[in-house]
């Protein structure tokens, strides 16, 4: 039995694949069937801090803090009682984080170093990035004691940057982290109306053999409605298709981890 957290790390270069919304959902889906969740905000424009109804403006601190301060990660952690997840916020200052961390040493590992105390408070940590191969992903590459999780949306152009995350991930392994690996690909905003939506998913699954969730993750007016209402998916609007892909994505990690699901998942079914 593993006695500490896994931590994932979700990454992808390109914007608006999907991985703050899966960060969130599959987040909220695994705290629902009983894990303990720490969601770990990494990116400046604090999109998954904010879709949890927390004002990026007002905290009092978080990844920035832990980032470039070293300060304890355990001084900033939200817990959200309802949803009973846990939230390292982001603030704007995130991005002035990643110029001053330029001439620090071992400058890649902040991150890792800052969530070792608390890694054994929680079942899951998931790291959200941005949609950037910076230095503040790289500080979520090296982090992911247990894979990176790569969401990509299903149209023509996701494919076109996924040749240059690869080269990301295999530079990482040679300079910083060789045990990387990816968890897998989660193909987002599916659309089973066009050809181009299962010609994408095809040619992802060949591009990551075997490494490509069986979960597809549909487009959803759902899913874009409830980070307005600061809610993951589970709690807005839990009959839709949107969450019950999530769900069935929680179950397909929570399963590929060799952890056992409660029976509360047949009340979401």
């Amino acid at each position: 039995m593993k006695l500490q957290g896994r931590v994932y790390t979700l990454a992808n270069q390109k914007g608006g694949v999907g991985k703050t919304t899966t960060a969130i959902n599959v987040g909220a889906y695994l705290a629902y069937f009983g894990q303990r969740v720490l969601l770990v905000d990494l990116d400046p424009q604090a999109n998954a801090t904010s879709c949890l109804k927390i004002d990026k403006h007002a905290i009092r601190g978080g990844t920035y803090d832990v980032l470039v301060n070293e300060s304890p990660a355990i001084n900033y952690i939200l817990h959200n009682p309802r949803l009973k997840i846990s939230l390292l916020p982001a603030s704007p200052s995130l991005a002035g984080g990643e110029v001053e961390l330029v001439n620090e040493l071992a400058r890649e590992g902040r991150l890792k170093k800052g969530l070792a105390p608390v890694i054994d408070r929680y079942d899951y940590i998931l790291v959200d990035c941005p949609p950037s191969l910076g230095l503040l992903t790289l500080n979520g590459l090296v982090a992911a004691n247990d894979g990176v999780i790569i969401p990509v949306q299903c149209e023509y152009l996701a494919l076109e940057g996924l040749g240059q995350l690869t080269y990301t991930l295999e530079r990482v392994r040679q300079a910083l982290f060789p045990n990387l690996q990816v968890r897998g690909v989660v193909m987002t905003m599916f659309d089973g109306r066009t050809n181009l939506s299962n010609d994408v998913v095809q040619e992802v699954r060949k591009f990551f053999p075997n490494r490509v969730f069986e979960t597809v993750v549909p487009r959803s007016v759902r899913l874009a409605e409830a980070p307005s209402y600061g809610q993951p998916i589970s709690s807005y609007a839990p009959s839709s298709v949107g969450a019950h892909a999530y769900a069935a994505l929680a179950r397909e990690i929570l399963q590929g981890d060799g952890v056992l699901i409660p029976e509360v998942e047949e009340a979401q079914s």
